[in-house]
């Protein structure tokens, strides 16, 4: 069986975000590392680029849903790890029951439609 297609470019507004957090949720990691976890989650579909993450991240910050520090990465090169703040972590619960409900919404239309 063949590996689905990435995609890559554009998100619907807020899910990068929304994919960031929750990628945090289970611990502080660098930018390289929670872009391969989200791709690695979405079985290769979702590929997200520099040129989106790091200023996602840095939005992030701004807003006090991440702090960031610098550290080492596994392969002992100097990487900036991201964490997720209690205020992030609240935002991430909201847009994420947020997201379900209009995936459940636009699931209704699709089947009545």
């Amino acid at each position: 069986m063949s590996k689905p297609d990435p995609i890559h470019g554009e998100f619907l507004p807020g899910t990068l975000s929304m994919l960031i957090l929750r990628t945090l949720a289970r611990g502080p990691l660098h930018g390289y590392a929670i872009a391969k976890r989200i791709k690695d989650a979405s079985s290769d579909v979702l590929a997200i680029e520099e040129g989106s993450l790091y200023p996602a991240l840095n939005r992030l910050l701004v807003k006090g849903w991440l702090t960031a520090d610098w550290g080492l990465s596994d392969n002992n090169r100097k990487a900036r790890f991201y964490r997720l703040t209690d205020e992030g972590r609240r935002q991430m619960e909201q847009e994420t029951h947020d997201f379900d409900r209009m995936v459940d919404a636009i699931r209704l239309v699709l089947k009545t439609v």
